[in-house]
């Protein structure tokens, strides 16, 4: 795969079999989780090439930061080489530090989804692996309340024909990856590109932009 190195006003979505296309400008949902207010969280998503996670949670309302990095895997702090090996265990993954009252975690949920093939446990598009299986990894009962009722939503949503296997795991250590990996889309838009263009954004366009 890879080499070395305000506010709008809300819009109103499609309801696309009961479940959603979400967009920057989404109507914030209710907050339900038990966090004190004004304190940031995080949400740790693997979904494949962790160039291609960072910029569809960067711009959005409520982030904080997105770092790239390695996590799930029984190595302390894994290289690329490493992690590549498939051998260590992680996943590429990234952290998305945020405010709940303005980006409730279920939302960023929907979000995941949407830039993710959920019926491909063995990778992600082009990028084939261990290190690149889809999940959701909680830091609290909450998170792990919300991811999996939000799985079950989208099951039964009829988007997809086949089954949804996202993982949905209890959060391990995260380690950021290397200076390099990280805001590669800003770094290097030019070769973001092409890894869009390997499958995701064709993926999306077919189950989402419709």
């Amino acid at each position: 795969m890879k080499t070395e190195k305000n506010r709008k006003k809300p819009k109103t979505s499609r309801n696309l079999g009961g479940y959603e296309r979400m967009t920057e400008n989404n109507e914030q949902t209710k907050i339900t989780d038990t966090k004190l207010k004004g304190a940031l969280d995080t949400a740790i998503f693997a979904g494949g090439c962790f160039w291609c996670m960072v910029s569809p949670f960067d711009k959005l309302p409520g982030i904080e930061k997105v770092v790239s990095g390695y996590t799930g895997g029984h190595v302390a702090n894994p290289t690329y080489e490493e992690v590549c090996t498939g051998k260590t265990g992680h996943t590429e993954a990234v952290e998305i530090t945020f405010d709940p009252e303005k980006m409730p975690y279920q939302k960023l949920l929907q979000y995941y989804w949407q830039v993710t093939d959920p019926t491909d446990a063995m990778g992600q598009f082009q990028d084939r692996g261990d290190q690149y299986r889809p999940v959701i990894y909680y830091n609290s009962p909450a998170q792990k309340e919300a991811a999996e009722k939000s799985k079950q939503e989208l099951a039964e949503s009829g988007k997809f024909d086949d089954p949804i296997v996202t993982k949905i795991e209890p959060a391990q250590p995260f380690y950021p990856a290397e200076e390099y990996h990280q805001d590669f889309y800003k770094k290097d838009p030019l070769r973001y590109a092409m890894e869009e263009a390997g499958g995701r954004e064709k993926f999306i366009k077919e189950h989402w932009d419709k």
